[in-house]
């Protein structure tokens, strides 16, 4: 029986540990909080981020990081983005130099702009083990085997391949791919529409509205994906097409919801990470990604729309005009 280390203990962490337990690995779960770890380790139960699901016997958890990682074949990092730096400097004395990494956080360093992977080769060195996974997988639906589909990325075939081969069961199909560039910014991207699509939904538009949003967030995320030397084809689709669907349209989303429920009734980001102690990636992804976007001379109308509405007070109802009145042009341009 083989270990895998996962550095996050949130749904999508518990819900990934859940997979690998059951394919027979020991899937060791890091948490900062001591009463999660003895939740996991006693009742079997996350009941904060999965509370319906009872936890194979495999899946343990633990607060020394040094544990975690002990005799793992491989490493998984489920941190939110915006602390995924900090997570990755305190693990640097326990990982190996050849040890397999791959990151499912999403999201764009804010001051650097350097994405997940490339933030992560900075503090760790060996780009070639360090890979990627994204796709349309809601915890909620994975942790339970509902079918599901990801891409693994990395720019080196041997570590896509074997990533790829450490999550695929008979319920979970995943993909290889060498654009880790492309599947990174689809996977920051769609957490941002999906945010727009929920504001849509909760001023009262309908499914003509949401479709037109989703549509156009795959416009912006493309020409990003271009100008930082991706491929357009990747936003078509796991990581790109695929997850931006279920983000935006499942009410699994805490994206969707946040726009929904939160910035179109006048609420805000500490409003809702209050209610459910769970990060709105999207929400920091609108505002790391201005630094791409001023970098790259990218147009990106509804990304600039969100984070106006969250980082800077902006009433919705305004934003939709600005976004309604913007010049008619090409669909396709800028790519």
């Amino acid at each position: 029986m083989s270990k895998v280390a996962l550095i996050g203990s949130g749904s999508w962490g518990t819900a990934l540990a859940q997979l690998l337990a059951r394919k027979g690995f020991d899937a060791v779960m890091w948490t900062r909080r001591q009463e999660l770890a003895d939740e996991v380790n006693t009742r079997h139960t996350n009941i904060t981020y999965l509370s319906d699901a009872a936890l194979d016997a495999r899946v343990s958890a633990t607060t020394s990081m040094a544990e975690a990682f002990e005799g793992a074949i491989a490493a998984v990092f489920v941190t939110p983005s915006r602390f995924l730096r900090a997570t990755v400097e305190a693990a640097v004395p326990f990982i190996h130099p050849d040890l397999p990494v791959v990151i499912c956080s999403k999201g764009v360093e804010g001051q650097s702009g350097l994405l997940a992977n490339q933030m992560m080769a900075e503090v760790l060195g060996e780009p070639e083990r360090i890979a990627v996974l994204s796709g349309p997988t809601h915890a909620e639906e994975v942790v339970f085997g509902v079918p599901s589909g990801a891409v693994c990325a990395c720019e080196d075939e041997a570590t896509a391949t074997f990533f790829r081969d450490l999550f695929a069961t008979d319920t979970f199909r995943t993909y290889t791919s060498d654009d880790v560039v492309g599947v990174e910014l689809c996977a920051a991207f769609k957490n941002v529409i999906a945010i727009a699509v929920g504001v849509s939904y909760g001023m009262g538009y309908g499914d003509n509205t949401a479709a037109m949003i989703i549509t156009r967030g795959l416009a912006e995320m493309s020409r990003m994906v271009v100008a930082c030397g991706g491929t357009a084809l990747t936003c078509m689709g796991l990581a790109g097409a695929g997850d931006m669907v279920v983000t935006c349209m499942s009410q699994h989303s805490r994206n969707r919801r946040f726009g929904q429920y939160y910035l179109a009734q006048g609420k805000t980001l500490t409003d809702f990470e209050a209610d459910t102690h769970m990060v709105v990636e999207g929400a920091q992804a609108a505002r790391s990604l201005a630094v791409l976007q001023q970098r790259h001379g990218v147009d990106l109308p509804l990304t600039d729309a969100v984070r106006k509405i969250i980082w800077e007070g902006s009433d919705p109802i305004i934003e939709a005009r600005v976004l309604v009145d913007r010049p008619l042009k090409d669909e396709i341009y800028g790519m």
